[in-house]
C-alpha cells in the first residue's frame, strides 16, 4: 500500500495533476538554456512552442514553415533575436535569458498522437559579487581574474556573448575553436594555467560585451557552473583628441583668415601703416600658431 501511494505521488510530481509531462529548470540570468523535444522531426507533421498560451515558436515536418516570435505573433517582440529552433529536434533555445523570460513553456508535437510538454523555466538572478565591470581604452590589455586554482577543478571555460572562446580541460586548453571566435580573436587571447585567467591583448572596441567564466569537476557543461561574468568595456581612445585637435585647427585657420581680411580691407592712415602691415600680419600668424600648439 505504501510503495503503490509512493509511485502515484512520483507520477504526480512527473506529469503533473493534468496528466502532461512536466520539467523544471532552473536557469541563471545571461545564460542560454535548451529545452529539448527528444524526437526528430522527420516523425512529426508539425512541433509547436508556446509561453504562456502565446505561440512563440512553430516548425513543420518538411520543415518549410519556421517562425519565431514576431512571425508567429505580431507585435510581441519580447524573443526578438534570441530564439532558434533545430530542424533535426525541433528543440528551443533562448539566448540570453532574462527575470522576464520565467514562465511556462509548453511544448505540442502534433501528430497520429498528440504529445505535450511542459517546461517550468526559472530564473536565478546575479549578485554584484559575481558580476564585474572593467573598463579599457582600445589598444591596452585587459586581463579577466578568475580567483580560483584550476588544478581542484578539472575544467575551466570562458564566453563572450555565449560563444565559447576558451577552454582548460586537465592538463588541456583550448582557445578559439569555432571560426566566428577565430575571426573576432586572431592571437589575442592567452589563458594562465594555473588560475585559469584569461588576458585579451591589443583590445577594439568589438571586444566589448559580457564574458562569462564556468568551472566544475564534470565534462558535461550541464554540470557546471557559472562563478563569474565580466562586463567589459572598450572605448575609442583617441577619437576625442582627434577631435579637439580638428576644431582647434578650423578656429585657428578662422581667426587668421579674418585678421588679414582687416588689415588689408581697412582704410591706410598712413605710409608707416603700409610699411608695416606685413609684419603685423606675419605677428598674427605666429601668434595663432602658437596659440594652437598650447591648445592642443
Amino acid at each position: 500500500m505504501e510503495l503503490s501511494c509512493l509511485l502515484l505521488f512520483w507520477c504526480l510530481l512527473n506529469r503533473g495533476a493534468s496528466g502532461v509531462d512536466t520539467d523544471g529548470v532552473p536557469v541563471i540570468e545571461g545564460d542560454s538554456v535548451t529545452l529539448n523535444t527528444g524526437v526528430q522531426t522527420s516523425q512529426q507533421e508539425k512541433i509547436k512552442w508556446y509561453y504562456n498560451v502565446i505561440r512563440i515558436a512553430q516548425i513543420n515536418r518538411d520543415q518549410s514553415k519556421i517562425c519565431t516570435d514576431v512571425q508567429c505573433n505580431k507585435g510581441n517582440e519580447r524573443f526578438r533575436d534570441r530564439l532558434k529552433l533545430d530542424h533535426q529536434t525541433g528543440s528551443l533555445t533562448i539566448m540570453n535569458i532574462t527575470d522576464k523570460d520565467a514562465g511556462e513553456y509548453t511544448l505540442k508535437i502534433i501528430n497520429h498522437s498528440d504529445r505535450e510538454k511542459i517546461f517550468n523555466v526559472s530564473v536565478q538572478g546575479v549578485s554584484a559579487a559575481e558580476r564585474e565591470e572593467v573598463k579599457r581604452k582600445e589598444g591596452e590589455s585587459v586581463t579577466l581574474y578568475t580567483g580560483v586554482l584550476t588544478k581542484p577543478i578539472h575544467f575551466t571555460t570562458w564566453y563572450f556573448n555565449d560563444i565559447l572562446i576558451a577552454e582548460i580541460t586537465g592538463d588541456q586548453s583550448k582557445i578559439c575553436k569555432d571560426v566566428q571566435c577565430e575571426e573576432r580573436f586572431r592571437d589575442r587571447l592567452k589563458l594562465d594555467h594555473q588560475t585559469g585567467s584569461l588576458t585579451i591583448t591589443h583590445t577594439r572596441t568589438e571586444d566589448s560585451g559580457e564574458y562569462k567564466l564556468q568551472v566544475g569537476s564534470d565534462s558535461s557543461r550541464h554540470r557546471r557552473s557559472i562563478i563569474k561574468r565580466f562586463s567589459v568595456s572598450v572605448t575609442d581612445s583617441g577619437s576625442s583628441s582627434a577631435v579637439i585637435a580638428g576644431m582647434s585647427a578650423v578656429v585657428v585657420l578662422l581667426f587668421v583668415t579674418v585678421a588679414v581680411a582687416v588689415i588689408y580691407c581697412r582704410p591706410r592712415r598712413s605710409a608707416q601703416i603700409g610699411k608695416y602691415g606685413k609684419y603685423n600680419i606675419n605677428l598674427i600668424i605666429q601668434n595663432a600658431n602658437m596659440r594652437f600648439i598650447v591648445q592642443k
